[in-house]
């Protein structure tokens, strides 16, 4: 029986010895077949990488042909808004220089004369100061509020303070120099009394 038992085995051995033969041919075929895949990939390796370089450089030239034409868009809207507000503020140089002669306009005109020629004069005066005023309102300038306004430190500027128990607290009594506004844009703040 031990006999038996031992030619069973040695039968099995040349069977197992067979298997792992097998097993050894398939793991080879396997190993080869990668191998040949990847060669192939390393000869295709090329192609694809020269592919993916071309598709990057696309990338980069598309981004920068995008960031160009945002630029282009930017630069055109910028010039737009600056020749729009050149256009709507082109009076600013002349009224800031009228502004001064327009002040002397009104003191000499806060003269009082018994004088008849004085009158005359004052008069004539009178009449080239509103035909200044009618010009600078028709390139948009208009006079700044100032009395019985609130305080604005946008459009007026405090040189004095006043205790006035008439008026409210941070409210403008007098005003000392008259402001002006060319459409939005504060020209010349009033500068004016406040109440404290």
């Amino acid at each position: 029986m031990e006999e038996r038992n031992n030619m069973t085995s040695e039968m099995e051995q040349p069977e197992h010895d067979q298997q792992e033969a097998v097993v050894t041919e398939e793991q080879a075929d396997n190993h080869n077949e990668a191998s040949a895949q990847q060669e192939e990939a390393q000869q295709e390796n090329p192609e694809s990488s020269k592919v993916a370089e071309l598709e990057a450089k696309l990338d980069e030239a598309e981004n920068r042909y995008l960031r160009l034409q945002a630029d282009f868009d930017n630069f055109r809207r910028r010039s737009r808004l600056d020749l729009e507000a050149s256009a709507k503020y082109r009076a600013q140089n002349l009224v800031t220089d009228l502004l001064p002669a327009i002040d002397s306009f009104e003191r000499a005109m806060q003269m009082d004369t018994d004088n008849e020629q004085a009158k005359s004069l004052l008069k004539g005066m009178d009449m080239v100061y509103q035909g200044l005023l009618a010009a600078l309102k028709k390139e948009g300038v208009e006079p700044i509020e100032a009395v019985g306004q609130e305080f604005d430190p946008h459009r007026h500027q405090a040189v004095m303070q006043d205790n006035d128990e008439n008026y409210g607290s941070n409210i403008v009594v007098a005003e000392l120099q008259k402001g002006y506004m060319l459409k939005d844009r504060v020209i010349r703040p009033s500068m004016v009394k406040v109440n404290q």
